[in-house]
């Protein structure tokens, strides 16, 4: 399962570092990506990573802002967030790709998902 943690309530302008841990299932040698769903939007891309790290894409909102990463010897992927709007506020879900190399923002993409974990960010 990929356990998404780090979310939390913060005010604009701070930080987050979210984290996405896998148990029972590797992403070691899968690219991986960030999505969020605000209440009444759709699920978006946030950021994406291929296997090896040494890709790494990501949504204009986010650019410049938000860093992902990854440690496969820890089966873990990260994205750090700061200078964070209200914008932001949603819950953000990690996701194992079917691929290794970073397949792009579309969900159908993907094959599994962590659970998510809230950001809200106060004005």
């Amino acid at each position: 399962q990929l356990q998404a943690s780090g979310g939390g309530l913060v005010q604009a302008g701070g930080s987050l570092r979210l984290s996405c841990a896998a148990s029972g299932r590797t992403v070691s040698g899968y690219a991986m990506g960030w999505f969020r769903q605000a209440p009444g939007k759709e699920r978006e891309f946030v950021a994406g990573i291929n296997w090896s790290g040494r890709g790494t894409y990501y949504a204009d909102s986010v650019k410049g802002r938000s860093t992902i990463s990854r440690d496969n010897a820890k089966n873990t992927v990260y994205l750090q967030m700061n200078s964070l709007k209200p914008e932001d506020t949603a819950v953000y879900y990690c996701a194992r790709a079917k691929s290794s190399s970073w397949p792009g923002t579309g969900l159908y993409e993907y094959d599994y998902w962590g659970q998510g974990t809230q950001v809200t960010v106060s004005s």
